[in-house]
């Protein structure tokens, strides 16, 4: 799920979602007990058009409210409510539904539902692509404020251990959907999986700069004789600790290439 608004914090209010059951975004005068009401719903089996109908039912501010439902399957629904501020609407289509309040037009919808479906790759980038383009038919008639990414994957987190794959929130700042998008690459950077062409062996030049960057910086105090010995090893391990890179960090004598390219940005700026 992806959300921008002219609200502090919106990644507090909107998002909701559980891997394997579905995402659920409760928006306008947010019920924010529709997100676990309706995460659990979904669990015990019901659709969408369900959940969409019983979370609505018992609530008398439904009209003033808007939320948006996709289920594990792909499956999605929407209500806007007729008092919701405008403009405001939504739409879906297979596997999103889009909606929004106060927006500067049905324009913004149209071009966030159009730009999912013709793109392409990871999911965390297209969201944010869904994003710009929603802004740049004008998004949030007020102006911006925040921003907030968040993907749900099972085992999908740091370590391994829940399904909060991402979750990235901008709080308050002027342009945040371009900040989300730095901090969505900062994400890929520091947690992503590398890939098997992204590797090098540490022998010879490689492991000659590596030793020469880790004394520079003060992990490694031996010679550099470019190789990747025990003590290299060990400076490389714990200059990847304290920069965040456990991840990215390989027992073996194969390094990821992205960790050398930060390693020569951060000698660099000293």
């Amino acid at each position: 799920m992806a959300v921008a608004s002219k609200f502090l914090a919106v990644g507090a209010i909107v998002p909701w979602a559980q891997a394997g059951v579905g995402a659920i975004a409760t928006q306008a005068w947010a019920n924010l007990s529709y997100g676990t009401e309706g995460l659990a719903l979904l669990k015990s089996g019901q659709t969408p058009e369900q959940v969409i109908l019983k979370l609505g039912e018992s609530d008398d501010q439904r009209e003033h409210r808007q939320w948006g439902i996709v289920d594990h399957q792909g499956h999605a629904a929407a209500w806007t409510g007729k008092d919701c501020f405008q403009w405001a609407g939504h739409r879906t289509g297979a596997g999103y539904t889009c909606q929004g309040n106060l927006l500067a037009g049905d324009a913004v919808v149209s071009s966030m539902a159009e730009t999912f479906e013709r793109t392409s790759g990871p999911l965390p980038e297209r969201m944010v692509q869904v994003l710009e383009a929603g802004q740049a038919r004008g998004g949030d008639s007020r102006g911006q404020q925040s921003a907030a990414l968040y993907v749900v994957k099972e085992k999908g987190s740091y370590g391994g251990y829940l399904d909060r794959y991402i979750d990235l929130r901008v709080d308050d700042h002027a342009t945040p959907i371009a900040e989300l998008r730095r901090l969505l690459e900062l994400h890929r950077l520091y947690f992503g999986a590398t890939d098997s062409s992204a590797l090098t062996r540490a022998a010879g030049n490689v492991a000659r700069e590596i030793q020469q960057v880790l004394h520079a910086l003060g992990y490694y105090k031996g010679s550099i004789t470019g190789v990747y010995d025990e003590a290299t090893k060990d400076a490389f391990r714990r200059f990847c600790a304290i920069e965040n890179f456990e991840e990215r960090w390989r027992d073996d004598d194969m390094v990821d290439r992205e960790i050398i390219a930060f390693m020569r940005k951060r000698t660099a700026a000293r």
